[in-house]
């Protein structure tokens, strides 16, 4: 599973490079990142409910989850699904560009 989801993101990183796949890639990557983000909350929770979590573990979750949201915004202002918080100018500017 963790080789599957793997080649799901890099799939979608090509695809934000290929101009007509960016819109679609952008926005299966956004999803992407909302539906593995209650697998990342119970990994979290079974890592280091235990107490056996080190503090590398701790560390990497404490960074992770508050990221996961930025993700979204980042695949889908990568793709133009999303222009915030370029000034419509630049975003329009962005457009015509690509």
């Amino acid at each position: 599973m963790i080789l599957l989801t793997g080649v799901c993101e890099i799939l979608g990183a090509i695809g934000l490079w290929v101009p007509h796949l960016r819109r679609s890639a952008g926005i299966a990557l956004a999803a992407y990142a909302i539906c593995v983000y209650p697998a990342n909350i119970k990994h979290a929770i079974d890592s280091l409910a235990g107490g056996s979590g080190t503090s590398l573990q701790w560390a990497y979750h404490l960074v992770r989850l508050p990221l996961q949201p930025f993700l979204v915004w980042l695949a889908l202002f990568a793709a133009g699904v999303i222009t915030w918080p370029l000034p419509k100018k630049l975003s329009e500017e962005r457009e015509t560009r690509t």
